[in-house]
């Protein structure tokens, strides 16, 4: 018996196939994908998007949970960048997650998701910061080479207590007016540095605060001394080359300078995800086998994804007796001190809720770099900016609104590192410091300075303190408040009972607004409260 192929004319034969041969060419490539992003943007494409869609795309990237097809995890790096120190034992699989060094997680909303996604997160979520610099930290007494897994860079032997410091994951909201008050203040303290003639000092001031004086020596050094509040690296002068001055507004240490840089960072650390403004076009710089895991504009569409996020407003109940507890505690508040660092609202001017992406004070080189830089369409490096109005309700609402030319921004921070501990042996002080040379002796000898951590979207993106190790708001005020804030954590303990109750009843209304909330002050049942969106401009 003959088959039916065998039965068709040569002719009819080559037509079947002719038909069939372009269906076979146009399978579906995606069958069988495990992809969290089929399509990542090209570079330039940002340019051309519509910002509500570049934005969306970004909150896609901002929940995506990575696989290893597209590029996450880093067999030969560390979440650093650097090579590991024992090649011998890539980062594969038994060894591609690790809780304390990384890679540790699938997504940012895995941890930034309280009370939304871009939020704070759970004790569950913390960061264990500078662990990254060990290739797997397990504790492993059979290898000490050093920053493999037990032994640091001296070659001494880690615990649980030396090798990293522990940070609650914090909310991203309103991010992009921070970032705009840190770029004004940078920018006026290197107009005063600017301005100050060798021989001369100049007290550095922003927003109506002070950072401590400058002094420009005779023979043209600089001394950094009595400057207070600034990282350390940006202090950094040698000869007769000026400190930078930069505020650096993110980190719970002050370490990073924009929203981006935090972004670069954060995705190899915790993804294994490669940006290609950190590794190059092109290079596969993780050893995965995936180039361009990260475009440059993706790290853009990211990175206006969470400067955009609704800004916290206020929660004030119907009930009669909160809303006087709230007000009074407002005013205590201020009467024991917490405000003088806690300041309630810093003002941008001169348009600064125009957020320009990249910004200009994005590192180049040095640690957590290179970073991209405004210019010319030159990619990685350089990419004309992106121009978003932070005002605009076309973006998540509740928004900041201008009062005659002026933003204030009530975030209840000064934007300054400070002191809070008694000493080393003070319990919220940290084995290491962030801000000085991984491995040198002013790493290892531990940081007691944190920005004054800003209030607004507090009580429900808790738990609360830098290490998140207080359940309420009152211990992180009776436990966590010594070296400079033991004035105003004294003062509150002299209250009565009563009086502290209503200082937390205050802190209890500054609260993450769901989005899409019109006003930024809103009753128990979420309705607007007063004639329309409040601006707290107390200073």
């Amino acid at each position: 018996m003959y088959s039916c192929f065998q039965r068709m004319t040569t002719g009819k034969l080559l037509t079947l196939l002719a038909a069939v041969l372009p269906l076979a060419a146009q399978v579906n490539t995606s069958i069988g994908q495990e992809v969290a992003i089929p399509r990542h943007l090209t570079d330039g494409e940002e340019l051309q998007m519509r910002i509500p869609d570049l934005i969306a795309f970004g909150r896609q990237l901002f929940k995506a949970r990575w696989t290893v097809q597209e590029g996450q995890g880093r067999p030969k790096i560390k979440g650093t960048g650097n090579p590991l120190s024992d090649p011998s034992s890539p980062l594969l699989f038994p060894r591609s997650f690790n809780r304390l060094s990384g890679p540790d997680s699938n997504s940012c909303s895995g941890c930034h998701n309280l009370p939304f996604d871009g939020g704070g997160g759970d004790r569950v979520t913390n960061v264990f910061v500078l662990g990254q610099r060990f290739d797997f930290l397990d504790f492993d007494r059979s290898n000490v080479t050093p920053t493999r897994g037990i032994a640091d860079e001296r070659g001494a032997i880690d615990i649980m207590a030396t090798a990293f410091n522990e940070r609650k994951t914090i909310g991203m909201n309103g991010s992009g007016f921070i970032e705009m008050l840190a770029r004004q203040m940078t920018a006026d303290f290197q107009a005063q540095r600017d301005a100050t003639p060798a021989g001369r000092s100049v007290n550095l001031t922003s927003k109506g605060i002070s950072f401590g004086t400058l002094t420009h020596n005779a023979d043209g050094s600089w001394d950094v001394s009595r400057v207070a509040g600034l990282a350390a690296p940006s202090l950094a002068t040698s000869g007769t080359a000026a400190p930078s001055l930069l505020l650096r507004p993110f980190h719970q240490a002050g370490n990073v300078v924009s929203v981006r840089q935090f972004t670069n960072n954060a995705f190899p650390q915790h993804h294994g995800m490669q940006p290609e403004e950190r590794v190059g076009l092109g290079v596969d710089g993780d050893g995965d086998g995936v180039v361009n895991e990260l475009t440059t504009a993706d790290i853009t569409a990211i990175t206006l994804f969470q400067v955009t996020l609704n800004v916290p407003g206020q929660v004030i109940p119907r009930d009669p007796q909160i809303q006087a507890a709230i007000a009074a505690g407002r005013q205590l508040f201020g009467q024991i001190g917490c405000a003088s660092c806690h300041v309630p609202a810093l003002p941008l001017t001169n348009n600064g809720w125009m957020f320009t992406e990249p910004g200009p004070y994005n590192p180049a080189t040095g640690a957590n770099a290179p970073n991209l830089l405004p210019g010319p369409a030159k990619y990685p490096v350089t990419a004309p900016p992106i121009t978003v109005d932070l005002t605009s309700d076309a973006l998540p609402r509740p928004r900041l609104k201008p009062v005659n030319g002026v933003v204030m921004v009530p975030a209840y921070t000064d934007l300054k590192l400070h002191t809070l501990c008694d000493g080393p042996t003070d319990p919220n002080a940290e084995p290491l410091d962030q801000n000085q040379p991984a491995g040198s002796t002013a790493f290892f000898a531990g940081n007691m300075q944190f920005l004054t951590r800003k209030l607004w979207g507090l009580y429900n993106s808790g738990p609360f303190g830098h290490a998140g190790s207080f359940t309420t708001m009152r211990e992180a005020i009776t436990l966590g408040h010594n070296g400079e804030g033991k004035t105003s954590r004294l003062a509150f303990q002299a209250l009565s009972p009563f009086q502290q109750d209503e200082v937390i009843e205050f802190l209890k209304s500054l609260q993450v607004l769901p989005s899409g909330t019109p006003c930024l002050v809103v009753n128990d049942a979420g309705r607007c409260v007063g004639a329309g969106p409040r601006q707290d401009s107390e200073q």
